[in-house]
């Protein structure tokens, strides 16, 4: 996502106004709050939709409590850390804990702009479960594909090591069975305990699950073998203990696999989104073209246009009130 050009001054931060939000945020102090998009007490994570009072455009503002380390837990139980009583009963003693600022932080993430597509992604909604024929996929899903969905720059952006290069941890460069391995968003990289790292595909051509064939067996089976080796050797993993799979609905249209370690429950791990990447490439060895002949569940949330579509054709309705 390239930075906007510099115009004018901002006299809060001491910088351009039109300057990437990326570029100068230090705090949220210019943070107004709209609503609560959503939120997840188990995962510990809240979407917050707003703007910054010196930037044009909406905002998404993901908040999230970072997994306990070696390291915070060690700085935690310490005489610094500030122990309130909140109350006790027999053995059991209950009790707010405020660890040093530096072992105290929460995980955020600034999307802006945010479009009103992004908005609808973090809205917390009703969801639906459509079984998707091949014959529905060529009549629904796919022309709405290819009018309707986000821009992928950023994708561009890592594949060109325009961006994100620094974090980059195994690349094969072939442009027919290369790929990026880097963390994923949604970790630190500070833990193994919730791995979470992502294959990105030099090949520019393959959207999602629906265009794998056996031509593309060797680039599946090059990601599971090098990806394997390299978290093995890097972060001490055997692949026994990883979970390598694939999402259908995938959150962003250019092929991509995802490689989270086994304990960790990772968002998107249910049956009707993830599919193992081992799984895909047997399917693909029985039956070449299996993922264009398939019935493929995949989770649509109400406001999301493709759920409209299906609606249209009568094939899924809302619940009743």
């Amino acid at each position: 996502m390239a930075d906007n050009k510099e115009v004018g001054v901002d006299s809060t931060l001491g910088n351009t106004v039109n300057e990437s939000i990326h570029s100068v945020l230090t705090n949220f102090g210019n943070f107004q709050q709209k609503r609560i998009l959503s939120e997840n007490s188990q995962r510990k994570i809240i979407c917050v939709e707003g703007t910054f009072s010196d930037k044009e455009g909406s905002a998404i503002v993901l908040l999230e409590k970072k997994p306990f380390s070696e390291e915070i837990l060690k700085n935690t139980l310490t005489a610094e850390s500030v122990v309130n009583k909140e109350f006790s009963n027999d053995i059991y003693g209950f009790y707010e804990c405020f660890p040093k600022e530096k072992y105290n932080g929460v995980k955020a993430t600034v999307i802006h702009p945010a479009t009103e597509k992004h908005i609808i992604k973090y809205l917390s909604q009703e969801i639906h479960l459509i079984e998707e024929t091949a014959e529905l996929y060529k009549s629904i899903t796919l022309p709405f594909l290819e009018n309707e969905t986000f821009s992928i720059q950023w994708v561009f952006n890592i594949l060109e090591h325009k961006k994100e290069a620094d974090r980059i941890i195994f690349e094969d460069p072939s442009p027919d069975i290369g790929f990026i391995l880097l963390p994923d968003l949604k970790w630190d990289a500070k833990q193994v305990e919730d791995l979470y790292l992502i294959a990105i595909v030099h090949q520019k051509d393959i959207k999602s699950l629906r265009d794998l064939n056996d031509k593309h067996l060797p680039l599946l089976k090059n990601i599971k073998e090098k990806g394997i080796k390299t978290i093995e050797e890097k972060f001490r993993l055997p692949g026994s203990q990883l979970r390598i799979y694939v999402h259908y609905q995938p959150s962003f249209y250019h092929l991509h696999v995802h490689f989270t370690y086994l304990k960790y429950d990772a968002p998107g791990i249910f049956t009707e989104k993830s599919h193992l990447l081992s799984t895909i490439i047997e399917n693909i060895e029985l039956m070449p073209d299996y993922y264009q002949r398939v019935t493929l569940p995949f989770v649509v949330k109400e406001t999301d246009n493709l759920f409209l579509k299906y609606e249209e054709k009568g094939m899924i309705k809302r619940r009743s009130v």
